[in-house]
C-alpha cells in the first residue's frame, strides 16, 4: 500500500488494517474538527470579551495564576538561558526552521494544495495573532517584583498559538503514514510541547493565564480551519490517503 495525495505516490507504508476501514476513520476526522474549531472560536472569543469587559472573576484568576508561575527576576541564570530555549519552540523562526524542508518537498513532488495549505497556516498565523492583540488591547503582566517589560501587546499569546498551530499543523499532516502506535506518541508529544511552551510564557512572567489559553485555541482553531478550506482531512485534495 502506498500513501499519496492526488495521483502522487508520497512513501510506502505496511498496511495497517484494512483500507476501507482507514478511510472510514479518515471520513470521522472532519466532523471532529468542525467541532473542535467552533470550541476554539467560542474559546477566543469569551476570552476575548473577558479582557474587553474587564470581567472580574477571570482578571483575578489570571492574576493568581500568574504571580504563583512566575519565576521572578532573580532566577538563576541556567533557569534563565532553560525558560529561553524551552520558549523558543513558540517562535515565528522556528516554524520556518522545522516546516521549510517539508514545504520544498512538497513543492518538489509537485504537490500544490498540500504545499498551499502548509504555508498558509504556518505564514499567516503571526499576522492573525497580532490583529487579535491589536483588537483587544491587553498589555503585559505587571509584577511587583518586575515581569515582562515588553511595550507589545498580551491577549492572544503569539508564541502559544504559534506552537499550536506548529504541532497540529504536523499531526495532521504526518497522521496518515503512522502508525496506530506511533499516532498515539505523537500525539501525547505534541500535547506535552504545547502545554511546555504555553508554561514557559508564564514562568517568564510576559502572558497571562487567559493569553496562554486563548493563544492555544487560535492556534488549533486556525491550523482546522485551513485543513478544513484547503481538503487536508479524508478524501481532501490536499490529504494524504491510502490506496492499495
Amino acid at each position: 500500500m502506498s500513501w499519496v495525495v492526488g495521483e502522487s505516490a508520497v512513501v510506502s507504508v505496511p498496511p495497517d488494517g484494512n483500507a476501507a476501514m482507514i478511510r472510514t476513520r479518515a471520513a470521522r476526522a472532519v466532523p471532529a474538527a468542525v467541532t473542535v474549531l467552533v470550541g476554539c472560536v467560542v474559546a477566543v472569543g469569551l476570552l476575548g470579551a473577558g479582557v474587553r469587559s474587564d470581567f472580574g472573576p477571570q482578571l483575578r484568576l489570571d492574576g493568581a495564576v500568574s504571580e504563583a508561575l512566575y519565576a521572578g527576576d532573580h532566577r538563576a541564570t541556567a533557569l534563565s538561558v532553560l525558560l529561553q530555549v524551552l520558549t523558543a519552540a513558540g517562535s515565528s523562526w522556528f516554524r520556518v526552521v522545522v516546516f521549510l524542508p517539508a514545504l520544498v518537498l512538497l513543492v518538489r513532488r509537485r504537490l500544490w494544495w498540500t504545499a498551499a495549505w502548509l504555508l498558509t497556516a504556518v505564514a499567516l498565523i503571526g499576522p492573525l495573532n497580532t490583529l487579535l492583540k491589536l483588537y483587544f488591547g491587553r498589555v503585559r503582566p505587571d509584577f511587583a517584583e518586575g515581569g515582562a517589560r515588553l511595550d507589545s501587546l498580551s491577549f492572544p499569546s503569539g508564541h502559544s498559538s504559534g506552537i499550536a498551530t506548529l504541532v497540529t499543523v504536523g499531526l495532521i499532516l504526518a497522521w496518515p503514514l503512522l502508525a496506530s502506535g506511533a499516532r498515539r506518541w505523537a500525539l501525547a508529544g505534541g500535547v506535552l510541547l504545547v502545554l511546555l511552551v504555553g508554561l514557559t510564557r508564564m514562568w517568564l512572567g510576559v502572558h497571562f493565564l487567559s493569553d496562554v489559553v486563548g493563544g492555544w485555541a487560535l492556534g488549533v482553531g486556525w491550523s482546522l480551519l485551513s485543513a478544513l478550506v484547503f481538503g487536508a482531512f479524508a478524501e481532501g485534495r490536499a490529504a494524504l490517503r491510502p490506496t492499495t
